[in-house]
């Protein structure tokens, strides 16, 4: 008797499970790669960086380090992992996650770094121009939202430049960039 029993539970919760898939996969049903993987996968590789960093007052911060981008999740995410080289000999690294949802047609990033306990999140904004990425600084701490930024990236000299850009954006709309990271291919 007890035999019968566990066969009939353990029949009953291999059923709950498949039943479960299946909810899962018509709640959120597979999507295929878009237009933005293909720009994301040009993006893969390792690079040589220089960091600029421009501070409200006074001359650029230059520093330089590396870059390896490779695509994860069956081609559907970029992947980034920084190393930043300081001029008192120590580095900090930093990773970046980056998708392109084909169903809204928007980007999304998020950034950790060895700097920080902090993540920070991006989104664009608009449609897709296949040569592009704007992405919006996105809060999700609504009482203490993040200071408004936007950042821009593109290849350049034929892929074998990236310029990323990373601009505040004052009370009045105005844009002051803040730093870049100009990325060439090794």
């Amino acid at each position: 008797m007890r035999t019968a029993k566990k066969v009939f539970i353990v029949t009953l919760l291999t059923a709950a499970a498949a039943v479960a898939q299946q909810t899962h996969h018509q709640y959120e049903p597979p999507n295929a790669a878009g237009a933005g993987q293909k720009l994301l996968a040009k993006f893969a590789g390792d690079w040589d960086v220089v960091d600029t960093f421009y501070p409200a007052h006074g001359s650029p911060i230059v520093r330089k380090g590396t870059c390896k981008q490779y695509m994860v999740q069956d081609g559907k995410f970029l992947e980034s992992d920084f190393t930043f080289f300081n001029s008192n000999g120590t580095k900090n690294t930093g990773t970046g996650i980056s998708g392109f949802d084909t169903t809204t047609n928007r980007f999304t990033t998020v950034w950790f770094d060895s700097r920080r306990t902090a993540m920070s999140i991006r989104r664009s904004e608009g449609r897709f121009d296949g040569k592009n990425i704007v992405l919006y600084s996105t809060s999700l701490d609504r009482e203490h939202p993040e200071r408004k930024t936007v950042a821009r990236a593109h290849l350049e000299d034929g892929g074998r430049v990236l310029m990323y850009r990373h601009y505040l954006i004052n009370g009045q709309g105005k844009e002051r960039v803040m730093f870049e990271l100009r990325m060439t291919r090794k």
